[in-house]
């Protein structure tokens, strides 16, 4: 026998590297998990009950209008102070109060629609105040969920089927209150899921996370959260070409392409369609729990130059069945994105300044869609709104095509699977 038999033989065999656990084994994130369902039912009712409220209280279309905007602009103003704060304090004492709060200004509007004295502006400082609660809360979720799970990817899927499957009950769910009940009990009803999302949030403070005790001013703090976000090229140069795509496709994606499928396969034909794509973005959760790219940016890239479809199928006017189905490709594309994106920057960022990159990335991403959508009418009325949407879906192709040439986003590989939520949450304690 020689040297290297004993070698070979005598040498310990080490153990392949399983899995980690499934995030359902963890009661954490079970809690977790149906905070962020019940809040996402809220939001998915809430804008069918306001424009519901709004037209009934007789404001119009352009109440409404100014209503989401009183909701909007606070979340894009202050979500990055929402980061600092929740790096501050800690992610979920601010999630909690926040939703205490949009539970109070949903209870205060569900009194003024009962008494039925309700002003424009009332309803505006109302959503004003749960807006800024929104940017409060925003941040915080992406680094709860390394601290929640192991197989971050996987509770990321998760998370991203819920949010499919709210965003197909929620409206629902607010149009049966209104018909069935009143406008008034349907925010009663959001004030409920708010606060059961906040008593799902609550336990979660024997996570062992410590609130950062140093005394930094805000404005030290938001410097250093932009030094971590622009130190690294494949953040910032994905938000870059997001917040193209925001303007060019987000925007006039989904006000043009409503009314276009609408006038060509009516309402129910557009409420089916609509359907398609959430039924994809389901399907996309479901790949994103099975597949584990090498390069997770440049698989999620690729599945989004499907979402293209999505304003091509009413600017070329195809057929029901082929629209549909391109509204599965589409969701697909967009859900199976979305997995491999926040998974990417919850395992490569410090969970120390998580909450303020995360804040840059939510600020990035949604500022310029208001923009888009607003000059989506009056480019629909100067060329046409289907010559817009073939132009939204070029440049959807275009975007991500710029996206991968950045060989940043290219090189970067899959963190290695190591425990990151639970026994790290314990090594902090």
């Amino acid at each position: 026998m020689t040297t290297n038999d004993l070698t070979t033989h005598d040498a310990p065999v080490e153990p392949e590297p399983g899995p980690p656990p499934s995030p359902w084994r963890s009661s954490r994130f079970r809690l977790f998990f149906t905070a962020r369902s019940t809040s996402l039912l809220a939001d998915g009712m809430l804008m069918v009950s306001l424009t519901t409220a709004v037209l009934g209280a007789g404001y119009g279309a352009s109440g409404v209008g100014y209503a989401l905007a009183a909701w909007m602009a606070p979340i894009v103003l202050l979500v990055l102070f929402g980061g600092v704060l929740a790096d501050r304090f800690t992610p979920q004492v601010m999630m909690v109060g926040a939703d205490v709060v949009r539970m109070v200004a949903m209870l205060a509007l569900a009194g003024l629609l009962a008494l039925g004295d309700v002003r424009l502006w009332h309803v505006m400082a109302l959503l004003a105040v749960s807006g800024a609660a929104t940017a409060m809360f925003q941040p915080g979720l992406a680094s709860l969920v390394p601290r929640v799970a192991e197989d971050i990817q996987r509770a990321n899927a998760l998370l991203r089927i819920s949010e499919s499957i709210c965003t197909l009950l929620g409206p629902g769910l607010a149009g049966l209150l209104v018909a069935y009940w009143d406008v008034a009990g349907s925010f009663l009803v959001i004030a409920g899921f708010y606060a059961c999302s906040a008593l799902g949030l609550a336990p979660l403070r024997r996570l062992g996370t410590a609130p950062d005790g140093t005394d930094e001013p805000i404005w030290q703090r938001l410097a250093t959260g932009w030094h971590e976000f622009r130190s690294r090229s494949w953040l910032w140069g994905v938000i870059a070409v997001w917040a193209v795509y925001g303007l060019f496709v987000f925007g006039p994606a989904l006000p043009l392409g409503a009314a276009l499928l609408t006038e060509q396969h009516g309402a129910d034909g557009y409420g089916w369609i609509a359907s398609a794509d959430g039924a994809g973005t389901i399907v996309g959760g479901l790949l994103g729990m099975r597949v584990r790219p090498r390069r997770p940016l440049v698989a999620g890239a690729c599945a989004m130059f499907f979402f293209s479809l999505n304003p091509l199928a009413p600017a070329l006017g195809w057929s029901f069945g082929l629209t549909a189905a391109t509204g599965v490709l589409a969701g697909c594309g967009f859900a199976f994105w979305g997995v491999m994106w926040a998974t990417s920057v919850q395992s490569h960022i410090p969970l120390a300044v998580l909450s303020r990159v995360s804040a840059y990335d939510v600020a990035g991403s949604i500022m310029v869609i208001p923009v888009g959508r607003a000059l989506a009418g009056p480019a629909a009325e100067s060329v046409g709104a289907d010559r817009v949407l073939l132009f939204s879906s070029v440049m959807g192709l275009v975007c991500i095509a710029v996206m991968l040439a950045v060989p940043a986003v290219r090189a970067l590989r899959r963190a290695p699977e190591k425990p990151s939520g639970a026994d790290r949450a314990v090594a902090d304690g």
